[in-house]
């Protein structure tokens, strides 16, 4: 992969990947900004700007930007996370000036009716009782908070009913001057694409672009500690976590292959001993999580009231164990899923835009695909390992727990499995 990157006279950076075979592109537009940008009085305001740039603009009303994309076969929809917001669009090949149209207009003339804005605030606080009514789902907002207290790492993506309530017009205005800037944005295609027409078609949708500098984000405090709610549910949700890595940290790649052995298939460790060997839980896998100065990483399981002791015993027994040595044929089985992984994913336009925007956004730069597997490739066993024995030498433990839990003993018990 080796995208042409240009930037334009406001500051934009447009990226093109070709993929000459394909009939198809990719387009999207990726902001450098997300909920970590919020405060806690506007805690949700991206997601909810996300949302509200689908409801209309100064020429299309929100049912003709749905129609126009639909009518010739195209698709378009959006994400906000902790640290970057994504609005994308999948279209032929003859359509790619529709769809940079279109990604420029809901982006730069969204109107924000007041009484779009009324409609959508019930939609997003229906999506916010969806995710509380799913367990597996909301844990992980749960662990974040507990993470990262009282700072906006550790607030919900959705922000909450009564911050939705409270957003106006001014509100989702004042959070687009301050974010929504050409510097501040990276416009990605990929697929059916050709460097010279994105180009020629930034500098004519986005030259009005306003121009601007970042505001500074607050800087991550991990602390640690345990967030419990006893649920009338089936199962016990569990969550433990520790400290992780950045972005950028040298260890990332190591960081991968030592989180596949423990947790990242059917042959992994855990899913070998918690659920094959012991029968403790239907789903058990690890998970990270990294940002500009911080990260997390940790296991999710699904368990019983009754086996919950049990299954954190294996889970502290497991990173203990591969902490003190991991096993060549396992490494090594890690190392493939991983470049298979990669691999898979770049046959995929929209896949291939979003390792982009992660690249740019992390190393200011697009590693080549050859430059990744050889960092996969020179993970061995001393440095996963070594990771095992950096992750749980580091900081206190986070426990997030839902559900019927009696037996899972208390923080301090658990906390000590892992010293």
């Amino acid at each position: 992969m080796t995208p042409q990157i240009t930037k334009l006279a406001n500051g934009l950076t447009v990226i093109t990947d070709p993929m000459p075979h394909l009939e198809t592109a990719a387009l999207g537009v990726w902001v450098d900004a997300g909920a970590r940008n919020e405060t806690e009085a506007t805690n949700g305001i991206a997601h909810m700007l996300e949302h509200m740039a689908f409801k209309g603009t100064r020429s299309r009303s929100a049912r003709m930007i749905a129609e126009e994309i639909e009518r010739v076969g195209g698709f378009i929809n959006a994400y906000t996370g902790r640290e970057q917001t994504a609005y994308y669009v999948r279209v032929l090949k003859e359509d790619v000036g529709l769809g940079i149209d279109i990604l420029s207009d809901i982006l730069q003339h969204s109107i924000f009716d007041p009484e779009e804005l009324t409609r959508e605030k019930g939609v997003v606080i229906q999506e916010i009782g969806q995710a509380e009514d799913t367990p597996d789902d909301i844990i992980f907002d749960h662990l974040q908070a507990t993470a990262f207290p009282n700072q906006s790492l550790g607030r919900p993506i959705l922000g909450t009913e009564k911050h939705v309530r409270s957003f106006t017009r001014d509100t989702l205005l004042s959070q687009i001057k301050d974010q929504y800037f050409a510097q501040n944005m990276l416009l990605i295609s990929s697929g059916a694409v050709n460097h010279a027409e994105m180009v020629a078609l930034g500098e004519r949708y986005f030259a009005k672009l306003q121009s601007g500098a970042p505001a500074k984000t607050e800087s991550a405090r991990y602390a640690g500690g345990e967030f419990r709610e006893v649920d009338d549910l089936e199962q016990a949700h569990l969550t433990l976590a520790f400290p992780g890595f950045k972005a950028d940290d040298n260890d990332i790649f190591a960081v991968q292959v030592y989180s596949t052995v423990l947790g990242g298939g059917m042959s992994s460790r855990l899913f070998q001993e918690a659920r094959e060997k012991r029968g403790l839980c239907y789903s058990i896998h690890t998970f990270g999580s990294s940002y500009r100065d911080t990260g997390l990483f940790g296991v999710y399981a699904g368990t019983s009231s009754a086996d919950a002791a049990e299954l954190v015993d294996v889970i502290a027994g497991e990173m203990k164990s591969l902490a003190a040595g991991a096993g060549e044929d396992e490494v090594v089985r890690a190392r493939a899923q991983i470049k298979s992984g990669l691999l898979m994913g770049l046959e995929q336009a929209s896949a291939r835009c979003e390792q982009i925007a992660a690249h740019m956004f992390t190393y200011g730069r697009v590693m080549d695909t050859r430059e990744l597997i050889a960092k996969i490739e020179a993970i061995d066993t001393n440095a996963v390992a070594r990771i095992g024995q950096k992750i749980l030498s580091k900081a206190r433990l986070s426990l997030a727990a839902l559900g019927p839990m009696g037996a899972l003993g208390s923080y301090d018990r658990i906390a000590q499995r892992f010293a």
